[in-house]
């Protein structure tokens, strides 16, 4: 196992930047440089603990070194650089030591409400929890500080969160769970740590972790250590005790296939569930819409496609692989030499003009057939069963 020495390199750093200023005080430049060189290399070593942040501490390693040359005044105060330096406030504290990481998560969302075809509760119970985030209101009306998407893959969960994003102009925080979850033990609940104090300063924000189930699952007697303390850091950050006075949204959305597998207390900082079921007809038929755009579809009896997407059991995601072979399959009728344009540059290709028609029902019958569904009937009981059970909407 790789044992996590940040906390002891951390302490001994501390220390020795004590020491530093110490000499600073007293004009002792033989001492000055030979601390800020003890510095440097526990700067260095640092780097190497903790991959996530490496960047971080070899700069400060090199800031350290500068002032150990003899180049720098002894008076040079590098304290808003001191990788080990705690600010008064929380935020700055986290923020010091991680956001450089945290930002990385961040993700322009140019999605919008009207870019989601269905889905037409769902968006409803998410529209009004950031809308009650920004209106004026009394202290007792407080918004819901997390929400949970739970249902089938494929059914809109991450397009919901982005809308929701997008529509306030708000900083989205795209976190995937690889990116959180690290091999050395001890740095994911850095992560997060640094995940929701970059949140909190570039408020409004959301908060939005695919696959949460990898994050947020059942402890048991086999949990490790590494996984209980970042389930413990995950749980402090939804608790959001540093938001309770905030006016600002610091809104955390998961989204996950498996609700049965999430830890209690992971739950329970999850007030508002909402399942994300397939589409019925009318949705899919918006969806199947959406996916069109730019073609002709007079043809196309868009309703009957979208009672035979439910018929077929289809996600959103289906939906829109079905569209792409229909697509194809007019490319094809209409470009059927079209591999040999693959010996032209692509200058002399952006002249050429593919060719395309109007779709019809023709199109889609080869798509039914190649497009299929993973979501079973037993599959959506689980989810209704859990969603009645656990309070989902």
């Amino acid at each position: 196992m790789n044992v996590d020495l940040s906390g002891f390199l951390t302490k001994e750093l501390k220390k020795t930047i004590r020491e530093y200023r110490a000499a600073c005080s007293e004009n002792d430049s033989r001492i000055v440089r030979e601390k800020a060189h003890i510095c440097a290399i526990l700067s260095q070593k640092l780097a190497e603990q903790s991959p996530s942040f490496r960047n971080k501490y070899l700069s400060d390693a090199k800031k350290w070194e500068f002032i150990a040359s003899g180049k720098n005044p002894v008076s040079l105060d590098i304290s808003n650089r001191d990788p080990s330096r705690r600010p008064e406030t929380q935020d700055s504290a986290n923020e010091s030591d991680l956001d450089f990481d945290a930002t990385s998560l961040i993700s322009s969302s140019s999605v919008r409400w009207d870019d989601i075809g269905g889905l037409d509760e769902v968006k409803r119970l998410v529209k009004e929890t950031v809308v009650i985030a920004g209106l004026r209101k009394p202290a007792a009306i407080q918004p819901w500080k997390g929400i949970l998407l739970f249902g089938p893959p494929g059914t809109g969960k991450t397009m919901i969160a982005a809308a929701a994003a997008g529509s306030l102009h708000a900083t989205f925080f795209d976190v995937k769970a690889d990116r959180i979850l690290s091999k050395y033990f001890g740095e994911s609940s850095k992560i997060i740590a640094s995940l929701y104090a970059s949140a909190r300063k570039r408020a409004p924000s959301i908060v939005f972790i695919d696959e949460f189930d990898a994050l947020g699952s059942a402890r048991s007697e086999g949990t490790g250590e590494a996984t209980r303390k970042l389930l413990s850091s995950l749980l402090t950050e939804l608790d959001g005790l540093q938001d309770k006075n905030a006016d600002r949204l610091l809104l955390t959305m998961a989204a996950t296939n498996t609700p049965w597998d999430l830890d209690p207390a992971v739950l329970s900082r999850f007030p508002r569930r909402i399942f994300v079921t397939l589409p019925d007809e009318a949705s899919c038929a918006a969806i199947i819409r959406l996916h069109l755009r730019g073609l002709e579809v007079a043809d196309l009896e868009i309703s009957d496609l979208g009672r035979r997407c439910v018929e077929q059991g289809y996600s959103g995601r289906d939906i829109q692989n079905l569209c792409q072979q229909a697509i194809w399959a007019m490319i094809h009728e209409e470009n059927p030499q079209l591999e040999k344009l693959a010996d032209l540059t692509f200058d002399e290709l952006s002249e050429q003009v593919l060719k395309t028609r109007g779709l019809f029902a023709g199109d889609f019958t080869e798509a039914f057939e190649i497009v299929r569904s993973p979501v079973r009937e037993a599959d959506l009981d689980r989810y209704r069963q859990w969603s009645e059970e656990y309070g989902g909407m």
